[in-house]
């Protein structure tokens, strides 16, 4: 089954305060690697504009558009022809989108909700991207978050077919580095307001009291006023190309989840499996399902508070944290890989085409004008 695929979605050009990037581009690139044809339709905004870095693919298509019009207006034909569309979560205009892409097109429509969570506890007050009553107009919703919450959004939300497919690792990028430790602990995220209170306990604190090691915070975003601890290094931004490397110079990483990630749980980030594909040992806050995705002490070190990271960088010995990393990156190899994520979609395209009623073709009686489509301000 080879498929002609079209993704809108909120940027595969720049990861500048994005996490989207690296998860689009290893997914895509798996596809396009399995024979599948795959466009990617991306709105031209000025802060990802000046911040783009991605090589120009080889093997897949980008397109660039300026307005809510050009979709229909540049690649109407592509979208309707498509044997899969996938619109992504934050994309601007989404839910005008949305409207016009599964009134249109004739192969299955796919919302890909990489921010699950933050889509659910937002839907009642109001979305840019996403409205509830655009959730059972798609054939298949795919999920960010795992465990019971596909199960949620077809009993709640009225979807016909919701399904997990996790972030992953590009494993030719993220892979080991054999160079020697530089920080103690690092963190790798853009700002956010929910996650600065985890930051501070369990990175700054601890750097406080360990006055002799280096830790590093790269990201984008954060305030001025942040007071950072003078054993802290900032990095504003770390290019995906430079990943690797920046894990593999810290002997822990740590990973801390947005809160309503913590509350809805079976949410990895993406850098949870990126950081395990480059053979760093991962220190990460506890929320429910993170051990269906790695075995806490075995291949993820839990904490709660500061006095856990201490101990941890104090007394782990070295075998001991060699052993939890390596542990880690055979599980992405076995179970996390954009192969395995690429499979998983094909399987629930397959799923969501024989739900399919043969009179319902997902094809509105007439087409939808231009003039049509809302447009958020």
């Amino acid at each position: 089954m080879k498929l002609d695929v079209v993704v809108i979605g909120l940027s595969v050009t720049s990861s500048w305060g994005n996490g989207h990037a690296t998860t689009y581009r290893a997914l895509i690139e798996a596809l396009a690697r399995r024979g599948h044809r795959v466009t990617f339709l991306e709105r031209d905004v000025p802060w990802y504009r000046a911040h783009r870095d991605l090589k120009p693919p080889k093997t897949w298509n980008v397109k660039l558009y300026n307005s809510l019009q050009d979709i229909p207006r540049r690649f109407g034909s592509d979208i309707c022809d498509a044997d899969l569309v996938m619109i992504g979560s934050y994309v601007p205009d989404g839910i005008a989108i949305a409207e016009w892409v599964t009134s249109q097109a004739r192969g299955i429509t796919a919302f890909y909700d990489i921010d699950t969570p933050v889509t659910l506890a937002g839907l009642d007050k109001g979305l840019d991207y996403l409205s509830a009553k655009m959730i059972p107009r798609f054939d298949l919703y795919l999920s960010f978050s795992g465990g019971p919450v596909p199960g949620m959004i077809q009993e709640i939300y009225g979807s016909p077919l919701a399904r997990a497919l996790y972030c992953s690792a590009d494993i030719d990028q993220y892979r080991p580095h054999p160079v020697e430790p530089r920080w103690a602990l690092g963190y790798l995220g853009t700002y956010s307001s929910d996650r600065q209170p985890a930051l501070e306990t369990l990175l700054l604190r601890p750097a406080r009291t360990r006055a002799s090691d280096e830790f590093v915070v790269a990201g984008a975003q954060y305030p001025a006023e942040i007071s950072w601890p003078a054993n802290v290094q900032r990095i504003d931004h770390v290019p995906p190309q430079d990943h690797a490397a920046f894990y593999a110079a810290q002997r822990f990483t740590l990973n801390l989840t947005r809160s309503d990630m913590r509350t809805l749980g079976f949410s990895p980030s993406v850098r949870l499996f990126e950081a395990a594909a480059c053979g760093t040992p991962i220190i990460s806050d506890r929320w429910p399902g993170i051990e269906t995705i790695f075995t806490p002490c075995s291949e993820v070190l839990l904490v709660s508070k500061p006095e856990d990271v201490i101990e941890i960088l104090r007394d782990m010995p070295e075998d001991t944290r060699r052993n939890i990393a390596e542990r880690a990156r055979k599980r992405i190899l076995r179970e996390h890989t954009p192969d395995h994520r690429a499979r998983q979609l094909e399987a629930c395209v397959l799923e969501a085409k024989n739900r399919r009623r043969p009179s319902d073709p997902r094809v509105a009686s007439r087409p939808l004008q231009i003039a049509e489509m809302q447009v958020n301000p």
